[in-house]
């Protein structure tokens, strides 16, 4: 079987290596051409694929730019990214020009499958229309079908071969041959009634942990002015071996779909009169977590005699979670940000990124950093990192992950 796969960031290249290793030749479309260049050399830009897992697929996986090889493939699976536009609202973009320039090679008896997280309604509202302008006919001509991406970077407990896959096609012809195609790789696939359904339980899954983490985040703050550890209280509370699920708080959501999906669910429900307010507060709670750190970091100096203007600041951890170098609504580059806007001399370390172009910075050699700063803040919580170390060289530090709970020292702040 040939697969054809549309984006190969942090979900297409995972799945493009998994239909691979099935077996299946792949062909990866995307507009990144040093993404292409290292693909077809062998290697790979994401963590969560080793070089030596492309080594000996690499007679099955090409990649290239342009689209004409997906007219040779049983079935193609779209994985392009869903930002919001400056408004807040869902910028299909990507998705649109994807579709167009598919829909131009687009032949009888494919499959195409949405992958990118998104409202309901997009496969059959935006993308259906968009390929049936190639003049073939969904569920007769062609198959389409809506399968959401549940990789977590990082993570190795659950794959793309042992998480359960959803689908849900536009017919029931087009959801069967979605099963198939996905039961070449997962170890479970379940079925849904319909496109809709299978785009609304990504972006339940994604916003019942928005909701949660805004509730905790306020739960942070709260203790902050009554001088209640906020760490103690969870860790307590979690002791409850029912009724209790655990969330930590922090500096802020990041990554792709977190910080966005609460915005995409309300685009859509406001286009039925329904305004839900819970899940806008949580995601203006949870864009709002970054400006109370700075503000932690504002007192944690002025408790020093020191102002923001000039004092130098070290943020340790700038992607949007541990393990990976994925910077996408990373809340660190907002402290960052509005660091610099106030005066600061922002450093940062981070060995997953070498650099941020948008803000002037380079990484840092740990080290030297420590020994040149006036504070030190934990924002993302790579594995490795020595934080008795840090707390023992650092003038100051203030966690915003809670990952120096056992650690006792007067230099030490916690969220």
């Amino acid at each position: 079987m040939r697969i054809g796969i549309i984006g190969l960031g942090y979900v297409g290249l995972p799945l493009a290596v998994a239909f691979a290793e099935s077996g299946c030749d792949v062909v990866g479309v995307d507009v990144d051409q040093s993404k292409v260049e290292a693909l077809n050399s062998g290697r790979s830009y994401i963590e969560d694929v080793p070089d030596s897992a492309l080594e000996p697929i690499a007679s099955r996986i090409s990649a290239t730019t342009g689209y004409d090889e997906l007219a040779a493939a049983d079935a193609v699976i779209i994985c392009v990214p869903t930002p919001l536009s400056d408004a807040r609202e869902p910028d299909l973009t990507y998705l649109v020009e994807s579709a167009e320039r598919l829909a131009a090679v687009l032949r009888a008896g494919q499959l195409v499958v949405l992958e990118s997280t998104t409202y309901p309604g997009t496969t059959r509202e935006r993308l259906q229309p968009i390929l049936e302008g190639s003049g073939l006919t969904v569920g007769t001509d062609f198959h389409l079908a809506f399968s959401p991406e549940r990789i977590d970077p990082g993570r190795t407990d659950y794959t793309v071969k042992t998480t359960p896959k959803l689908v849900g096609g536009i017919t029931p012809a087009c959801t069967e041959k979605a099963r198939d195609l996905y039961a070449q790789i997962c170890e479970t696939v379940i079925v849904l009634s319909s496109p809709e359904a299978a785009e609304l339980s990504k972006l339940l899954e994604n916003i019942f942990r928005s909701v949660n983490i805004a509730f905790v985040n306020e739960l942070a703050q709260l203790c902050d002015r009554l001088g209640i550890d906020v760490w103690e209280v969870i860790d307590a509370a979690s002791s409850k071996p029912f009724g209790f699920m655990r969330f930590e708080p922090g500096p802020g959501m990041g990554g792709h779909c977190l910080p966005i999906d609460p915005f995409y669910l309300a685009y859509k429900a406001r286009q039925f009169d329904f305004y839900p307010e819970f899940i806008e507060l949580a995601g203006k709670v949870n864009q709002a977590q970054p400006s109370f750190c700075v503000e932690r970091i504002e007192r944690a100096l002025n408790g020093v005699a020191k102002p923001v203007k000039g004092s130098r600041v070290l943020i340790l951890g700038v992607s949007y979670k541990g393990g990976v170098g994925d910077t996408r609504e990373s809340p660190a580059l907002k402290i960052i940000g509005r660091l610099q806007d106030l005066g600061a001399e922002v450093s940062y370390h981070d060995a997953f990124v070498p650099e941020l172009k948008g803000h002037g910075l380079a990484n840092v050699d740990l080290d030297e950093g420590l020994r040149e700063t006036d504070l030190a803040a934990i924002v993302t919580a790579h594995p490795g990192m020595d934080y008795e170390r840090i707390v023992a060289q650092a003038p100051l530090v203030i966690d915003f992950r809670g990952v120096t709970r056992e650690i006792d020292a007067d230099n030490l702040l916690r969220l």
